[in-house]
């Protein structure tokens, strides 16, 4: 069973990566999360009531109401780095058991506590979150490990709480995955024609794959 193990929420805070502009990268856990949908883009702020978005030019909107990532994926992390690494670490508002994100069906809906969200798009690793960490070289080293968890939005808005189930509603028979976009980002053109061909991305981020394609 897949489930959320922490609720997290952003605390202001001084850019980490040097940014003349707060950050939410800092998240503490709370009781339980207020979720809504948010305006359609960047700078229309989270889909978590109370959350901070401070890099508003990348950050917020509809696509990326929601970040989840895998308390397996925090695991893993702290036997290479040599760290503890705490829910909420890598700037989640859910971290969550029992399901791998990067296999998560783009567009793939689930129901948690009393919200629906679906599986949106990927991370990408910037210097906020590198500073955060402050690991050398922790932008190429993320990246190469591929399991970014994935940002959701918010079709149903509700109140999600720890130790609720992601109940799946619905998978998209596609089957393109959170890791085909994360590869296709990064330049695999074959991941990035498929993701093209079948249309499943918001209009933007189609556009991305596009050019990935043509370059």
């Amino acid at each position: 069973m897949a489930y959320v193990l922490s609720c997290n929420k952003g605390i202001p805070r001084e850019d980490p990566g040097g940014a003349a502009r707060v950050s939410g990268i800092h998240k503490v856990p709370v009781d339980a999360l207020e979720l809504f949908t948010p305006g359609p883009g960047y700078g229309d702020g989270p889909g978590v009531v109370g959350d901070t978005v401070g890099d508003s030019a990348h950050h917020g909107g509809a696509h990326k109401a929601v970040y989840a990532f895998a308390r397996e994926e925090l695991d893993w992390w702290e036997g290479e780095l040599g760290l503890s690494l705490v829910e909420g670490s890598f700037g989640e508002n859910l971290t969550t058991c029992g399901i791998a994100w990067e296999d998560a069906v783009v567009n793939q809906r689930f129901r948690i506590g009393t919200a629906e969200l679906e599986v949106s798009v990927s991370r990408t690793p910037c210097r906020t979150f590198a500073g955060w960490m402050g690991v050398p070289g922790w932008v190429k080293r993320f990246s190469a490990r591929g399991r970014m968890g994935s940002y959701l939005r918010v079709v149903v808005p509700g109140t999600v709480h720890a130790g609720d189930e992601l109940v799946v509603l619905h998978t998209p028979d596609h089957g393109l995955t959170m890791g085909d976009v994360f590869a296709g980002a990064l330049g695999d053109k074959k991941a990035a024609r498929r993701l093209v061909e079948a249309r499943c991305l918001p209009e933007m981020y189609h556009q991305r794959m596009v050019k990935r394609i043509e370059k």
